[in-house]
């Protein structure tokens, strides 16, 4: 199979998972100052693009986050960290699904995984990805408890909004079209502060 071909395949695998939504030149802006082409990430680490291609096709490595408008295939530049720690691709699912008690649970965040489209997040890793889940629960936690009238300071909250805000990166419209509405910054975090500003 030509490179041609296999990324064409790639191609269409994302837009399966992603929809077919146009990128904007914000968009490429954006996209190329939070990620690295595929090509150039593997000529860095010595890699053949193509074999990392079959990779993703091959569910072993996560698909890229975005294709930039010039059809480059952006991906985060700790791509390969995940892998390395586990001791290689063959042993990737087994570890990053183990960082979860639930069988199900962790087979789910698996298949989220190699979507790429945990782009919510400067480093993706099973540790931060809990955190994420974690500080997203407590924030709406908190805002009811606010909204209801307790008496509870909203130091609190902000401290939660403050780390979710160190965790993730800003999005760019493209995101708000394949999720089908606002990110979770737009709502835990940007919202969350217009509601409840410092004083």
């Amino acid at each position: 199979m030509t490179e041609t071909d296999l990324k064409q395949q790639l191609v269409e695998r994302f837009r399966e998972v992603n929809g077919d939504h146009p990128m904007t030149d914000a968009d490429d802006v954006y996209v190329s100052t939070q990620f690295i082409a595929l090509e150039d990430l593997c000529a860095v680490h010595g890699r053949e693009a193509d074999a990392v291609r079959r990779l993703m096709l091959e569910r072993l490595l996560p698909l890229p986050g975005y294709l930039r408008s010039d059809g480059a295939e952006m991906v985060p530049a700790d791509l390969f960290a995940l892998a390395d720690e586990a001791g290689g691709v063959d042993r990737l699912e087994a570890w990053f699904t183990a960082h979860w008690a639930d069988p199900v649970t962790g087979e789910a965040e698996w298949d989220a995984y190699l979507s790429g489209q945990y782009v919510c997040l400067h480093s993706v890793t099973p540790a931060t990805i809990q955190r994420k889940d974690y500080l997203t629960t407590a924030i709406g936690a908190a805002a009811k408890e606010l909204d209801a009238g307790s008496a509870r300071c909203p130091d609190r909250l902000h401290a939660l909004v403050d780390e979710l805000d160190a965790l993730e990166p800003a999005f760019t419209a493209y995101d708000r079209l394949r999720f089908g509405g606002p990110t979770s910054r737009d709502t835990c975090v940007d919202a969350m502060r217009a509601r409840f500003p410092r004083r």
